[in-house]
């Protein structure tokens, strides 16, 4: 029995995870940067949220969260920035 998921061996042979996508609505873009980010009005340097984003929608959510006084740091997919650095 194959049916639509591929039945029992579904998933087998296929390339791995797929890649992550960019986080701006409607956009299904492969993701090339990393958008650090947190809010200080409700959370400590401790607490940063990451928002993924493509090249095209970078500097939108950069800077859609600039305007709210967020602190952001951008880096690479993947990246992990040192416990802090996303600080106002």
């Amino acid at each position: 029995m194959t049916g639509a998921a591929g039945g029992i061996f579904g998933g087998l042979g296929e390339a791995g995870p797929p890649e992550p996508t960019c986080s701006r609505a409607g956009c299904r873009a492969v993701a090339t940067a990393a958008v650090n980010w947190r809010n200080p009005k409700i959370h400590g340097p401790e607490r940063v949220k990451v928002w993924l984003a493509c090249d095209e929608h970078t500097e939108f959510l950069r800077e859609y969260l600039r305007a709210r006084d967020f602190p952001v740091l951008v880096g690479p997919v993947g990246h992990v920035p040192d416990a802090g650095a996303v600080t106002a």
